[in-house]
């Protein structure tokens, strides 16, 4: 059985992605594996190394919060 891969989203900020997962192009090709070492992906839209997070959204005001419906 897999891992549980977890995706935190984070307030103001990227997805943090824990566990080992495979980040691939819309053509199947590799940008990133990783065996467990968290990774954070963009939400902002302003990262200069998309789709990863590279802290961009501090600079440029995004805002998003995003709570489970209880």
């Amino acid at each position: 059985m897999s891992e549980i891969v977890e995706i935190k989203v984070r307030d103001n900020g990227s997805l943090k992605i824990n566990g080992p997962v495979r980040v691939v192009d819309n053509e199947g090709n590799l940008l990133r594996e990783t065996n467990g070492e968290p990774i954070a992906l963009c939400r902002c839209g302003a990262s200069a190394d998309k789709p990863f997070c590279d802290g961009a959204h501090r600079e440029c005001g995004f805002e998003s919060v995003i709570r489970a419906e209880s």
